[in-house]
């Protein structure tokens, strides 16, 4: 009797958990281009989020990014990370470290997975993250893995079930990624078709069981095309699916491949013109070579900071000063999808460490309302559409090479965008006489006279 009552517990807990995967599956309508139109995407940094650094902790919030017109959730790795060759900080590494509560401090670096089909114990239980696609979904968010196909920790099963898996120098050693400091990870050889077929494995796992919505790859670029050629297809044909790549290559996002990539080029000038060192023609010019470069359903993902940005290359303060709120209004108004990254809601202003715990604020204050203000636009206007059927973008000649103004349109919406791309007034023709609603401040304004005068950094969404 006692043999058949523990066996029922089990069969009723194997029920429930599948129930629940089969919950956070199916709550949501699948992926479709109509959704990429319109969505926000949020970058989440699970370790920084919060002072406790769990999906629990973040899942909470959920509703509340909603509010911003968030549609995609990336979280970064989710996975194990790597003992062996730990990351500290420079090329110090943790083995380095004699204190053994020095130690304990260094988390290592979420790149560095060594279990692609594991946990990381650091932020809780897989029932903690089912929990987590739950809430997005019951909220009609889609989330996405940050996968890690380049190379693996030093950890990694495959380093001895499958050394072959790896790229090896002419003692026979395996390498970590040439060219770069990565010394914390072993690079993968996609020579090797069997890597193929385990990571695509690995890939569908996260799909089929845990109902997630797609990926962001990081550096797709440095893995050959033809794997992405066959692994995304088969990995489509388990459910609609929404593909980020880290990489700018327009040929990983020909049909079939991935959704969108990143407008890294974009980014460089936003920092080159906060720094008054590129300006509008650059814009342009770098517009209308998007426009050639790209097919017109390509997506590119604007932003002003992003996890490597923040921690690396400095704050949206540091880097964009006064031109940041215009900086920000552009990666909106302009093609494409545009990025939250964890604390930047909440006015983030310093260097999130890369290695080590560390927490955003979490008080609301004149970011949060510019981010909710942009993404109810975003998410309310066709002129806003930015995804694989984009409001047409028309660029409009002023005499003034400091002020930009172009027009989106859709299905009878149009916006039109102003701003001075300088730290000093600037004064144009006036070439968009009319009346209009400045939407940032909501207050109805009339174009009568012959100039226009702009504040340092000022700009205008204008809905008609």
């Amino acid at each position: 009797m006692k043999k058949i009552t523990q066996t029922l517990l089990i069969l009723i807990a194997f029920v429930s958990c599948k129930t629940a995967q089969e919950e956070a599956k199916t709550t949501i309508a699948p992926v479709t281009s109509a959704m990429m139109e319109t969505a926000v995407i949020y970058e989440a940094n699970i370790r920084q989020y919060s002072p406790e650094g769990t999906f629990d902790a973040f899942t909470k919030d959920i509703p509340q990014l909603k509010k911003l017109g968030v549609k995609v959730i990336w979280l970064m790795p989710i996975f194990p990370i790597s003992e062996t060759n730990r990351k500290a900080k420079g090329d110090l590494m943790v083995h380095d470290i004699k204190d053994a509560e020095e130690r304990k401090k260094y988390l290592g670096s979420y790149y560095a997975v060594s279990d692609f089909t594991k946990i990381n114990p650091e932020f809780g239980t897989i029932e903690d993250f089912r929990e987590l696609v739950k809430a997005a979904h019951e909220n009609g968010i889609y989330i996405i893995l940050d996968w890690v196909p380049n190379h693996t920790g030093w950890d990694h099963k495959w380093l001895k079930t499958n050394p072959e898996f790896y790229t090896k120098n002419d003692q026979g050693a395996v390498i970590y990624p040439e060219g770069t400091d990565w010394t914390d990870v072993a690079d993968l050889n996609y020579d090797n078709k069997d890597l193929h077929t385990a990571m695509i494995a690995d890939l569908k796992y996260w799909i089929t069981e845990e109902g997630v919505d797609g990926y962001r790859c990081d550096v797709a670029g440095s893995v050959p095309t033809t794997f992405w050629e066959k692994a995304i297809p088969q990995l489509r044909a388990e459910k609609a699916l929404f593909m980020l790549a880290e990489a700018w290559e327009p040929e990983l996002l020909k049909e079939g491949l991935f959704d969108m990539a990143y407008a890294w080029e974009g980014h460089a000038i936003m920092n080159a013109i906060a720094k008054e060192e590129k300006g509008v023609k650059e814009w342009s010019t770098y517009m209308e070579k998007m426009s050639t470069e790209y097919e017109e359903d390509d997506i590119l993902m604007n932003f002003i900071t992003n996890h490597d940005e923040n921690s690396w290359n400095g704050t949206i303060n540091e880097r964009m000063k006064g031109a940041a709120e215009m900086l920000l209004a552009l990666s909106y108004v302009s093609p494409g999808m545009p990025l939250i990254y964890s604390g930047q809601e909440y006015d983030l202003n310093h260097r999130l460490k890369f290695f080590e715990k560390d927490s955003i604020p979490k008080e609301k204050g004149n970011m949060w309302s510019l981010l909710e203000k942009l993404g109810k636009l975003k998410t309310s206007n066709f002129a806003m559409h930015g995804g694989k059927n984009a409001a047409n973008y028309k660029n409009i000649a002023t005499a003034n090479e400091n002020v930009l103004v172009f027009t989106r349109e859709k299905e009878g919406q149009l916006i039109t965008f102003v701003a001075n791309f300088s730290g000093k007034e600037q004064k144009i023709n006036n070439a968009i006489k009319g009346e209009y609603v400045n939407y940032m401040i909501d207050e109805k304004v009339a174009f009568t006279d012959e100039t226009i005068s702009l504040r340092p950094w000022e700009y205008m969404i204008l809905t008609h």
